[in-house]
């Protein structure tokens, strides 16, 4: 704050302005916003700005605010306005409570509360307001200050509730059967004996500034970042900004009803996702309710989103494959259970479908897969989900969707809630694969959310934190040794990127962040090249040690050869006369190019990544041009089929290629010939 604003500010608390007149005022400026610009304009002489304040403000504000535009201070009024009411939530002598009963209190009752409140918060005057409220059943509940003292019969009901169900279970898991009616009468006699005396008392606040779905929220001191608040009307939000008078809440939900001066509670709960075995087949919204109209899902157990990700003893090095069924991918650029595999390319390159694949290639894996979608349309989700029940994936996978159309809150929460489901599914000692579809849109959403919380913005305008907002999301992918259930979570973000420009803020984040990306080129894509994998950008830092023996032994040296090709031919596409051995490199080339081509929704089992690939790399298809391999190959692989079940079989139980089966399936592929 500039010298001549701390001036005004000192020049409003010495004449004792009211907060009724504050308000006032910013109400004008906020009805009439021709009256800021009057008072700002360099061009409207004094005396009419005068004239102006003298007709519309209050008398007190009359001297401050000519003298505030005789300085140049207008635009900066509030700030200013901002500053005094916190000096008088400061420095008020008195405290406003509110008294919500079903009876009216007896002038006894009152007097004895008016004392409690006084000598509670040590004020010599208390104003207390009383409001008729028969949804409490008994009992009143006090607002004081920010603090909540609760003794109406409502609450004392719930808890009555939640004790018996509590005990109801306690036995079922003892005894394996329900609650005998002797504990019944028993918890009934106990808690009917403390339901008078029963009290709680539990930090509020109230709203000063609300729009855009963010609730500037004065009191709750003792509030942590990240916990749940409900506020009167029943939404609740999350404590985002943690300031010195005020902190900042991100609502989930409608402000509908909610006002400056509505009351917010602490639930001493940080924000969390209902979770169970039901969640399978289902498609959800970031808070864990169903959006797919196929009933109620019964939560089993509640996982905060944010969690602590597995520490360095927990986990063991990820050796196990996650097969995506992509030929490119499984050859040169393996997944493992537990790896943070980035996929990044421009808009309609074909990230999702790579995505989308991986998920129908675990049919049968035994693995739990979680699609988290972030920002896209309603009708792609729809899309999504009707390709994934026509392929049956639909079985084993859990849908997070928060579309375009859902505030930032949502869109910031979405792959959080979709961890927790993973996890909860991880510690069960399962093999979960989560695809965030995608963290691009999810940053913006962050990036908007935090500038609404007034938030200073940095580099692309991203908050300085931006980059911790993916790794600790990303972080909680691991695989977990057999003392923690040796369950696993395998992260597949996409990132969108702007004229395949990798250098730009948020792909240079989660590159660092991953353990590899697969990048995909507009280029390659438009040539027909599907998936449009760029073999010289792409890279798995897990390597070989994510492949099976087999993979990495019928691989051998393609992605060597595809490189040379590359680069060979681009330096014979002006040559019109080529040397025997340069013909055949570039024939071995498009040969593998033409391979590597895989139409959607169609993933190739290990067995018939194996044989394809040792085929190619041994010359077998040597004689064959790139327009006859994709005929050839279908009929090689439904001969295989039929007549080598045998190879099949030891190359799905042993992982292994050996030398004589290696002879075994170039008999069979002579034989297919003949």
């Amino acid at each position: 704050m500039r010298d001549t604003a701390k001036e005004f500010l000192n020049e409003l608390i010495r004449l004792n302005i009211t907060r009724e007149d504050i308000e006032t005022s910013k109400g004008i400026f906020s009805a009439c916003p021709d009256v800021k610009d009057t008072l700002g304009n360099p061009l409207v002489t004094l005396d009419e700005k005068r004239a102006v304040i003298k007709r519309i403000f209050p008398k007190a504000l009359e001297r401050p605010l000519a003298n505030a535009a005789k300085s140049g201070l207008i635009e900066e009024l509030d700030e200013i306005f901002e500053a005094y009411q916190d000096v008088l939530l400061e420095k008020q002598g008195s405290i406003k409570a509110v008294v919500r009963y079903v009876t009216p209190l007896t002038e006894s009752q009152q007097a004895e509360l008016r004392k409690f409140i006084m000598e509670k918060f040590t004020r010599d005057e208390v104003d207390i307001e009383y409001k008729h409220d028969p949804d409490i059943i008994g009992g009143f509940i006090l607002n004081a200050g920010d603090v909540e003292f609760d003794r109406s019969y409502r609450t004392s009901l719930r808890a009555i509730r939640e004790t018996l169900r509590k005990k109801a279970n306690d036995t079922s898991e003892i005894s394996g059967k329900g609650i005998r009616s002797g504990d019944i009468i028993s918890v009934l006699k106990t808690e009917v004996r403390d339901f008078e005396v029963r009290s709680g008392a539990s930090e509020t606040g109230f709203i000063v500034r609300l729009g855009d779905g963010i609730a500037r929220v004065h009191g709750m001191s003792g509030v942590m970042y990240g916990e749940l608040v409900e506020f009167e009307t029943g939404v609740r939000g999350i404590v985002q900004n943690l300031e010195e008078n005020y902190v900042g809440v991100v609502l989930l939900g409608d402000d509908h009803g909610l006002t400056e001066g509505s009351t917010a509670v602490r639930t001493g709960k940080r924000a969390g996702i209902g979770v169970s075995d039901e969640l399978l087949g289902r498609v959800v919204d970031a808070l864990g309710s169903p959006i797919d109209g196929l009933g109620q899902i019964h939560a089993e157990d509640y996982f905060p989103i944010e969690r602590e990700a597995p520490g360095v003893i927990e986990r063991k090095p990820v050796s196990v494959p996650l097969q995506t069924g992509i030929l490119a991918i499984d050859s040169m650029f393996p997944i493992g259970r537990g790896q943070r595999e980035l996929i990044i390319g421009d808009r309609q390159t074909g990230k999702t479908s790579i995505a989308i694949d991986t998920i129908i290639n675990q049919k049968g894996q035994d693995v739990i897969c979680v699609y988290a979608a972030i920002g896209q349309k309603s009708s792609t989700v729809a899309q999504v989900v009707n390709t994934l029940k026509k392929y049956g994936a639909m079985d084993y996978s859990v849908v997070v969707a928060a579309s375009a159309s859902e505030p930032a809150p949502f869109q910031y929460i979405a792959p959080y809630s979709a961890t927790a489901v993973a996890e909860y599914f991880m510690s069960k000692g399962k093999d979960v694969l989560i695809v965030y579809d995608d963290l691009s849109k999810h940053a913006v959403a962050y990036r908007a959310m935090s500038l609404l919380l007034h938030r200073p913005p940095g580099r692309e305008a991203y908050p300085g934190d931006v980059f911790y907002l993916h790794s600790r999301l990303l972080e909680r992918s691991s695989r977990l040794d057999d003392e923690h259930g040796g369950g696993s979570l395998t992260a597949l973000p996409i990132i969108e990127t702007l004229a395949g420009d990798i250098s730009a803020y948020i792909p240079t984040n989660v590159i660092s962040i991953t353990d590899g990306q697969i990048f995909l080129e507009s280029e390659l894509f438009n040539s027909g090249q599907r998936p449009a994998v760029n073999y010289g950008l792409s890279v798995s830092r897990v390597g070989g040690a994510a492949q099976t023996k087999a993979m990495k032994k019928a691989a051998g040296n393609l992605r060597i050869d595809l490189a040379q090709f590359k680069e060979m031919e681009i330096f014979t596409q002006f040559s019109s006369e080529l040397d025997p051995a340069t013909a055949e490199l570039l024939a071995h080339g498009h040969m593998l190019t033409e391979l590597l081509k895989q139409p959607l929704y169609n993933p190739h089992p290990h067995y018939e990544q194996v044989i394809l690939l040792y085929a190619a790399q041994h010359g077998l298809f040597s004689r064959l041009s790139p327009k006859e391999l994709k005929t050839y190959v279908s009929e090689l692989m439904s001969y295989i089929n039929s007549f080598g079940q045998d190879i099949i079989a030891e190359l799905e139980e042993k992982r292994v290629l050996t030398d004589d089966l290696a002879e075994r399936i170039e008999k069979i592929i002579a034989a297919f010939e003949e």
